[in-house]
């Protein structure tokens, strides 16, 4: 099936609600020009539903959609264990992360790194993050929703590409994150809806039109396995999420890393009125994380039954979307594209966002105006944009499951970067020479247990090489005299209490997880 005149009709008025409302969020108010921190930080006006969708509309993109669901075909409800457990992940980041960005008043994570150690801590994160970001993230983004794309509507993968990329640029980069994060609510409103239908419909065709509900029943019953969040060593896909670890090792690094440290996804927060509303805005953001299995996996898993015969298992949602009649896979589509979008802007705004301040700023032009710092953001953000489509097929294009990939690579960097940032935090005494340290041991030992040791599961060696990279930093700050440094954080100073609403949300995500894996353990 593919896109007729009532579905492009669909996507097209999207596009344009999207980009006027892009454009009128993001106009220049009598005469106001747009300084830095309106055009990467959104003024600090952000409210907190604005917040929680957007952090979901940023991490829900071609990445989760495409990738996810692929791992669902092949792996089943397990690959959920992401998702589920980065809920906890958030109420951890609102509650002890979070006050102490904000009190710091930051742009970006490099520039925090810089405070609590030194400026080359600062500038080699800061490099890292870009070249993680460009030829990672918004690589993946790019390749994982042209596929998606092709396998609704025939168009070639570099066109797609193209389309997606520039879309994203039309409606992102004049406004910055203001225009980012406000449209991203429609983004997320779209990206519920379609994901649901898509569900919906699969079910329902495994179900022979009796419905949803019975539809998960019988695939349940058709293919137990798939509904295994914690699986045997014997499973064949055990080296991808081993077991028990996957509640109490490595996956808490990488979620960790991704949401309390990864600069595309705490801007957002960064961005908030106040610390009460970004808190609220990260409860908000739990909850409907929770949600996301119900979008991302089970459309994978119900192709695993109705279309068993996939080449390659990230087809599996495109498969899935061509269940939908038309108008309804108008929908869908703009909500796969919406996805993508937002993912695409989110990126390339937070890639000009560290270039700017922490390279550019820093090392090239320390007096730039305001002015001369939004205009450097704007073409950093098209830059890697197009880079990212030119790299997009020779990195990616070989690849079955795209999203264990990413997750594989990125492993090789999270537990020292989790390492730095907590003992910043929480020891006074960690020095910018431990953090250097921490940071070049992770890649070097992922590498070497990636080679020596190439049967340990990567979630086991990310939790390893993390207390590896723990010890080395402690016994090269204690070789360093072990005293407290004169940028430590002083968490006399900071208050960690929060509000009893969010206490409440916080263990109401604790009780509802526990019952998910207590009914399929």
């Amino acid at each position: 099936m593919s896109l007729n005149s009532l579905d492009l009709s669909v996507l097209v008025i999207y596009a344009v609600v999207l980009m006027s409302i892009a454009w009128w969020v993001s106009r220049e108010k009598d005469g106001h020009q747009k300084n830095a921190e309106d055009y990467f930080l959104a003024s600090k006006s952000l409210p907190w539903w604005a917040i929680g969708a957007s952090l979901i509309s940023a991490n829900i993109s071609a990445e989760q959609i495409i990738g996810m669901s692929g791992s669902g075909f092949a792996i089943g409800m397990a690959i959920a264990s992401y998702e589920w457990m980065a809920a906890i992940t958030l109420i951890i980041v609102g509650k002890y992360f979070l006050p102490i960005f904000l009190a710091k008043g930051i742009y970006t994570m490099p520039q925090f790194l810089e405070q609590r150690y030194d400026a080359r801590v600062r500038t080699i994160m800061a490099v890292f993050w870009l070249g993680v970001y460009v030829f990672v993230n918004l690589t993946s983004v790019l390749w994982l929703g042209a596929l998606a794309i092709r396998s609704i509507t025939g168009m070639d993968m570099t066109h797609a590409m193209l389309a997606l990329a520039t879309f994203a640029m039309v409606y992102s980069l004049y406004g910055g994150m203001k225009a980012v994060a406000l449209t991203d609510i429609i983004q997320v409103v779209l990206l519920i809806v379609g994901g649901f239908l898509v569900s919906y419909l699969a079910l329902d065709k495994i179900a022979d039109g009796q419905g949803a509900v019975q539809g998960f029943k019988m695939l349940m019953d058709h293919a137990p396995e798939k509904f295994d969040m914690i699986l045997d060593s014997s499973n064949p896909h055990y080296i991808s999420l081993p077991g028990i670890s996957v509640l109490v090792g490595g996956l808490w690094v990488m979620n960790l890393s991704y949401w309390g440290f990864n600069q595309y996804i705490i801007q957002r927060a960064l961005a908030a009125k106040n610390l009460k509303e970004a808190q609220k805005g990260i409860a908000f953001a739990a909850y409907l994380k929770l949600l996301m299995p119900l979008i991302v996996v089970v459309p994978g898993i119900a192709a695993f039954m109705l279309v068993p015969e996939l080449d390659k298992p990230d087809q599996a949602y495109g498969e899935m979307m061509k269940l939908l009649p038309h108008g309804l896979l108008g929908i869908a589509f703009a909500a796969l594209v919406a996805a993508i979008a937002s993912s695409l802007g989110t990126m390339a705004n937070s890639i000009s966002t560290i270039f700017t301040m922490d390279i550019y700023k820093q090392l090239v032009n320390s007096e730039a105006s305001n002015r001369r710092l939004v205009n450097v953001g704007r073409i950093v953000a098209l830059v890697s944009m197009a880079i990212a489509v030119l790299v997009a097929r020779p990195l990616l294009g070989q690849l079955d499951q795209a999203f264990q990939y990413i997750q594989e690579f990125t492993g090789f960097f999270t537990p020292g970067i989790v390492v730095i940032f907590l003992l910043g935090f929480f020891w006074k005494k960690a020095t910018a020479t431990s953090a250097l340290v921490a940071a070049i041991s992770s890649a070097v030992l992922s590498l070497l247990l990636k080679l020596l040791w190439p049967e340990l599961p990567f979630i086991d060696r990310v939790g390893l090489v993390f207390l590896l990279c723990a010890a080395f930093a402690i016994i090269v700050t204690l070789m360093s005299n072990g005293r407290d440094q004169p940028n430590s954080i002083d968490l006399k100073d900071m208050s960690f209490k929060t509000s009893t609403g969010f206490n409440i949300a916080g263990i109401g995500v604790i009780l509802i997880l526990a019952a998910l894996y207590a009914s399929w353990w």
